[in-house]
């Protein structure tokens, strides 16, 4: 017996048939697997990311002011050209 669980409750069972060999066994399985559409599902998703939320996105805003004040006051002391 094969099976497959993932991330999804998605579970693919197969079990070997009296006069079947391991290779056509594991046809079928692969089959299935290409037919339930896991692995596309868990492809398409690998690269995504998620939307940061709004409160980093406040701090990172807040960190790039901070940090111009800071080189605006450096170039005025002169110590950054």
């Amino acid at each position: 017996m094969l099976t497959l669980t993932g991330m999804t409750t998605t579970i693919i069972e197969v079990s070997k048939n009296q006069n079947e060999n391991n290779m056509s066994l594991l046809r079928r399985f692969t089959r299935k697997v290409q037919e339930s559409g896991s692995i596309r599902r868990v492809k398409s998703l690998r690269y995504n990311e998620r939307a940061p939320s709004k409160l980093s996105l406040k701090k990172r805003a807040m960190n790039k002011i901070k940090r111009r004040i800071e080189v605006e006051h450096l170039k005025k002391m002169g110590k950054m050209a």
